[in-house]
Formats: C-alpha cells, sequence, structure tokens
C-alpha cells in the first residue's frame, strides 16, 4: 500500500498544476467525469452492494446503511452535481477589491487556491464527488479519506473521477484517496503538515474529536447539527407542523434535520397533540409540561436537549416566551441551524439577532442549510466555527486571499 507521504507528495504536484487550469479545463474535466459516473454506474453499484451487505451484516443502523447505500438516482445526482459545480462562476482569480495608494501602488485583494485540501469522512460515498468536485473546481487538489465501511464504493467513484480528469489533460492526482483506513493513518494524516493545507472533516462527534485532539493542520470543523425549530406564540400553526414533518422526517441521518422542537406556552395544547398525531413514526421525549399535554411523550434526560440524533426521534421543550426559546437554544445549540415560526416580525428579527449560528432560518425548514439550496453547487461541508468559514462551504470557502502589489519604482522611505 502507497504511502500516506507518497500519496502526499502527489496530491500537492497536482495542486501546483490544477492551480493554473483554465476554467475551461476545469469545467470540461468535471464533465468528462460526469459522463463516466453514469456509464460505469454498474460497476460503481456492485461495489456500494458489498459494502452494504457487510455493514448489515454488522448490525450497522439503518440511518447510516442509508448514507452508505447508492442507486441510481443518487448516482445521477452525484453526476449532476459535478455538471452543477462546472456550471458555477470560477472563484479563482477574482479580485475581490482593490484600490490605489497615494504614493500610486495598486494593491489588488484576489481569490486563489488553498493547495491541498484534505476531506475526512464517513460513511457517504456521494461525499467523494462532491468534495473532488468542489477541489477541482476551486483549483484545489482533493486528498481524501473515508471510512472502512464505504472503501469499496470511494475506491470506485475515485477510479472514475481520476479517469474523467486526465481525459481531459488534469494530473489523475486531483484526486488522491488514502485506502488505508486504520486509526494509525488517520492520525498520520491529521498531521500531515507541509502537505495538506486545510483539513475538513464530515462525521459524527468521534471524528470531530479525534480532529480536535490530533489534528497538526488547519482544519474547519464540520460539526453536530442539534437544530432546532421554535414555534412562536404568533406562529402559523399549521405552517408550523410542515416545517416540523419536513425538517425531523424528510431524511433524518443529515445534519440539517430538526432535532428539538421548542413551542411557546401558549400555543402549545393547541399545537402538541397535531405534532404527536402527525409523527406517529417519531419518539418523542419531553419536558414535564409537553408530557401533561401528550401523555404518549416520553421524559427527556438531560442529554436528549443537546443530542444530534440522527434518527427518527425529536425532543420537546414547553417555554413561557422568546426569552426562555433563546436561552434554551444558547445552551443546547450546536451553532448549525436554528429556525422560528412566526408572524411577529419583531420576534423574527430578535430570534435572527440574538440566536448565534451558522444559519438562522424564519418560516421555513431547517433542511434549507446546504450548499446547493444555497445556490454554491454540492458543498464540502457546514461549518460551524466562525474562522475561515461558516455555513456551507463552496467555492469561494474553499479558496484563500493573495495581495497584489503593482508599482512603477516606488520604495519606502
Amino acid at each position: 500500500m502507497t504511502s500516506l507521504s507518497e500519496l502526499g507528495q502527489r496530491a500537492k504536484a497536482a495542486s501546483l498544476a490544477l492551480a493554473l487550469a483554465s476554467t475551461d479545463t476545469k469545467d470540461a474535466a468535471l464533465g468528462a467525469a460526469a459522463d463516466l459516473l453514469l456509464q460505469r454506474s454498474d460497476e460503481i453499484l456492485t461495489a456500494n452492494g458489498a459494502d452494504v451487505e457487510r455493514a448489515k451484516a454488522e448490525g450497522v443502523a439503518a440511518t447510516i446503511v442509508d448514507r452508505l447505500r447508492l442507486s441510481d438516482a443518487r448516482i445521477a445526482s452525484m453526476a449532476g452535481g459535478l455538471r452543477q459545480v462546472a456550471g458555477l462562476a470560477d472563484p479563482v482569480g477574482e479580485v475581490v477589491e482593490g484600490w490605489v495608494r497615494p504614493n500610486g501602488l495598486r494593491i489588488d485583494k484576489v481569490r486563489v487556491p488553498l493547495g491541498v485540501v484534505a476531506i475526512v469522512y464517513e460513511n457517504r460515498p456521494n461525499v467523494t464527488s462532491d468534495a473532488a468536485a468542489l477541489c477541482l473546481k476551486s483549483g484545489n487538489a482533493a486528498f481524501l479519506r473515508g471510512s472502512s465501511g464505504a472503501l469499496t464504493s470511494n475506491q470506485a467513484i475515485a477510479a472514475v473521477l481520476r479517469e474523467g480528469f486526465a481525459k481531459v489533460g488534469l494530473p489523475e492526482d486531483c484526486l488522491v484517496l488514502v485506502e488505508d483506513t486504520s486509526y494509525e493513518s488517520a492520525r498520520e494524516f491529521m498531521r500531515m503538515r507541509g502537505t495538506i493545507d486545510c483539513l475538513i472533516p464530515r462525521g459524527g462527534p468521534s471524528l470531530i474529536n479525534a480532529v480536535l485532539e490530533n489534528a497538526t493542520v488547519p482544519y474547519v470543523i464540520d460539526g453536530d447539527g442539534n437544530c432546532h425549530l421554535y414555534v412562536d406564540a404568533s406562529a402559523d400553526l399549521e405552517m408550523a407542523l410542515s416545517l416540523l414533518i419536513n425538517g425531523k422526517t424528510q431524511r433524518p441521518s443529515v445534519c440539517n434535520a430538526t432535532e428539538s422542537l421548542v413551542v411557546h406556552r401558549d400555543v402549545a395544547e393547541a399545537f402538541l397533540p397535531s405534532v404527536a398525531e402527525a409523527l406517529k413514526n417519531v419518539r418523542l421525549v419531553g419536558d414535564e409540561s409537553a408530557r401533561a399535554i401528550v401523555a404518549e411523550i416520553e421524559p427527556a434526560t438531560e442529554e436528549d436537549w443537546g443530542k444530534e440524533y440522527l434518527d427518527l426521534v425529536l425532543s420537546v421543550r414547553v417555554v413561557d416566551n422568546l426569552d426562555a426559546a433563546i436561552a434554551h437554544i444558547r445552551q443546547y445549540g450546536t451553532g448549525h441551524t436554528e429556525a422560528i415560526v412566526t408572524r411577529d416580525l419583531e420576534a423574527s428579527q430578535r430570534f435572527t439577532r440574538e440566536v448565534d449560528a451558522a444559519a438562522v432560518v424564519v418560516n421555513a425548514s431547517t433542511r434549507f442549510t446546504d450548499g446547493e439550496q444555497f445556490g454554491f453547487g454540492a458543498e464540502i461541508g457546514i461549518s460551524t466555527q466562525k474562522l475561515h468559514a461558516r455555513g456551507p462551504m463552496g467555492l469561494r470557502e474553499l479558496t484563500t486571499i493573495k495581495y497584489v502589489i503593482t508599482g512603477n519604482g516606488q520604495i519606502r522611505v
């Protein structure tokens, strides 16, 4: 097996060539890769089927198997994601701003690639395609390390993408996949200073903690999504129920799913019975006030309030006012996405101003915190930290800044 050091060197070399590639070349590479994904979907599905069957045999949870499983439709979506990224504006070379100093120096602030972007991720083979697309369009080499559970799928997808990139003359190593999925390899991967310019982990708490404990390279945390939906006293309850159903049940295994319902006491008795009726397939856990209204709600523990379930489970809390709702979210939220349903303009303005999260939503589902939904194309992740990116990370978030200073002989005195 090729050493991590050698793989990193290959990715670094490819990043230098890719940084100079034209927009037309990068777009052609993405188009070629999209075509190949569809043409060779059978072999990708065969590889994925082996991973899925192994996961089932090992007793992996159904929600994790759902993340792992590919289909013709999901492969078509991956190919569509590549083409969508190809259609986006190229951020590389964009002059963010420019000015002339009194001494005649022209200073331009220009977007340039980060270099080698490393992504470590769990059982989501579509991330292989999404990450490669965004990295390539933004001029970065993608250095990818998936999980052992999706290795066969990732190998098949990476082979197809690399072939597509090479068809237009780009280095195959614009995408480098690490096939050693051991714990020791993961630690070494996170410490490749001088090779990795930015590390992005995509996974659960154990992966994030591993990065926080071991990484010596710069990283952007794609953190937990304990997303709340607060139903205000003035809310349209029919709308609130629709948003809750969508946020909780459309795809419960993703980070922008609604995990916690907070309800104003004035509407709790009218709203919570309809919640229980509509979410019969969802396990509800709540506080004493919620349980007094709906007997089927189970008692919530302290752990429940801060938990990202990634499953058909929802915590429910009844609060006296907007202040209490904001306090609850501040205490237990993870800074991902927080939503309010209200017809009160002042309440919505207070909520958006006082709630600290990467995305704050008024009268819409938490499921919209997504790079594609924001118009960024397939995202590389959703950052819950504040430097250097926050929220869905698209092409611009995969660049940095270079200052270009142009003079005509000025010297400093």
